[in-house]
């Protein structure tokens, strides 16, 4: 099954970091965003992707054009020969397409125009600034048992704020950023090919006509995921992910 991965987005919200690449570049634990997302997938047996960048998208297909020696020791005969001899063999097994979807460009657009290199009858879909350890084949059993079009990751957020427990008139208690009651699309979807059909041939963001369609047409089921989950939207949450990294308390390196 392939995996599509929204990298084109100019993440406005962290101008530290995307002023001078895509978010899904922006590091974590000295590795890109996307790498981590990518080998979220690979460790459930997902290796063939399609990122549909625009924003600096020439940065990510340098990106994986040079992989092999960013990720690497190499020895380099630099005369005439210009043999390059690797040390190490730190490779991952992917098969990845770029697809220039715009620099403008919304996600339904993005998504559109990636149709022809969709070659099976489902395919996972997510976006490139977001961390989790969502079980991805208890997400693929969900959606095969539902027979649903689409199936959406659902997830508490935790509120950005602290929040006040009142009575009457008076403050009580604090509670610092609480685990939200309402569930949000965490990304990490699966979806039929049919979703195309769903997606209007001008323009828009998927998170609007196409999955409001949809669910019109009680065609979204949805998978619970209580576990850790992620937006990386602002240079804060830069910072607190690499905290999180650094101190060897990753929930979302399923991989190790």
């Amino acid at each position: 099954m392939q995996t599509v991965i929204l990298c084109g987005g100019k993440g406005t919200r962290m101008r530290e970091e995307t002023e001078f690449r895509p978010k899904p570049l922006v590091q974590v634990g000295g590795r890109p965003i996307l790498w981590h997302i990518m080998k979220h997938y690979s460790f459930y047996g997902l290796h063939d992707f399609i990122l549909c960048v625009g924003y600096r998208g020439d940065m990510i297909k340098r990106y994986f054009m040079e992989m092999r020696w960013l990720n690497n020791d190499f020895s380099i005969q630099t005369g005439h020969s210009g043999e390059v001899r690797y040390l190490t063999s730190r490779d991952e097994d992917w098969n990845v397409t770029v697809v220039d979807t715009g620099p403008e460009t919304l996600t339904g657009g993005r998504i559109k125009k990636i149709r022809e290199y969709i070659d099976s009858d489902r395919f996972m879909l997510t976006y490139g600034d977001g961390l989790s350890d969502v079980d991805l084949h208890a997400l693929q059993d969900c959606h095969t048992r539902s027979g649903k079009i689409a199936t959406l990751t659902g997830v508490n957020p935790v509120s950005p704020f602290g929040v006040m427990q009142l009575r009457g008139g008076n403050v009580t208690a604090f509670r610092e950023k609480p685990v939200l009651k309402d569930i949000i699309n965490g990304g990490f979807m699966v979806l039929k090919k049919e979703v195309f059909e769903y997606i209007p041939s001008e323009d828009c963001a998927f998170e609007q006509e196409p999955l409001h369609r949809l669910a019109a047409d009680s065609q979204i089921s949805v998978y619970r995921h209580d576990g850790f989950w992620t937006a990386i939207d602002t240079y804060k949450d830069v910072e607190r992910v690499n905290a999180l990294w650094n101190r060897g308390d990753a929930p979302w390196k399923v991989w190790s």
